[in-house]
């Protein structure tokens, strides 16, 4: 299972949440979300890959932040057709994640146009604010979806929600993001219920599969 946390920005914050165990830090780059980022944290995450989060961005405004955030992998949360997609991952070398708000047990059809252009995708709550809203989408939905490609869970994941998580058995579920169940502020996430959220988890899965 792979542990995303996004939307972070202050380095002292990060160098708290990085020793947790988390695998991706997102950084956004998109300035009407309160989580935007302007200036690299200093040192950037060391154990985690970084990834970028583009909204609708160009070529030369995505580049600019590879290089200056050392991105691993990019995340497109606009309107980013399929062959823009894959434009973007054989133009950069890297791995590109898909966002798509669910609203509706049907908005998972719209994820099969891209199948093949790239690596993963994310399922969010549909909202205005391009995610980020911490509201959750009904999770039974997700067996509407019959793609092949991997995909990440988002939208409103918070400790209320292990009991639901355990629940989830789709083959092709590699992942979660967290986000503002988990902040004190815009950008600044609480170690503690980051901590707390990581025990409980870990914990009700070991004791599922020991039941299994």
């Amino acid at each position: 299972m792979i542990i995303k946390v996004c939307g972070m920005r202050s380095s002292a914050n990060i160098r708290e949440v990085e020793v947790l165990p988390v695998d991706w830090i997102g950084f956004i780059f998109y300035p009407p979300s309160p989580r935007y980022c302007t200036v690299p944290p200093s040192p950037l995450p060391l154990r985690q890959r970084r990834v970028g989060v583009f909204v609708n961005a160009d070529d030369a405004f995505i580049e600019e932040h590879i290089l200056q955030w050392h991105l691993d992998i990019l995340q497109l949360h606009g309107d980013e057709s399929p062959t823009r997609c894959a434009d973007i991952r054989e133009h950069f070398h890297l791995p590109v994640i898909k966002a798509f708000g669910i609203g509706s047990p049907t908005d998972f059809a719209t994820t099969a146009s891209y199948e093949g252009y790239v690596d993963y995708f994310l399922f969010d709550t549909l909202s205005d604010n391009r995610g980020g809203s911490g509201q959750s989408f009904c999770h039974d939905w997700l067996k509407n979806y019959t793609g092949h490609t991997p995909f990440l869970l988002s939208g409103g994941i918070g400790i209320e929600n292990i009991h639901e998580l355990r629940t989830i058995h789709h083959p092709k579920w590699v992942g979660i993001d967290l986000n503002s169940r988990f902040e004190t502020a815009p950008a600044v996430k609480s170690p503690a219920l980051l901590n707390s959220f990581f025990h409980s988890l870990f914990l009700k899965m070991h004791n599922s599969h020991e039941q299994d």
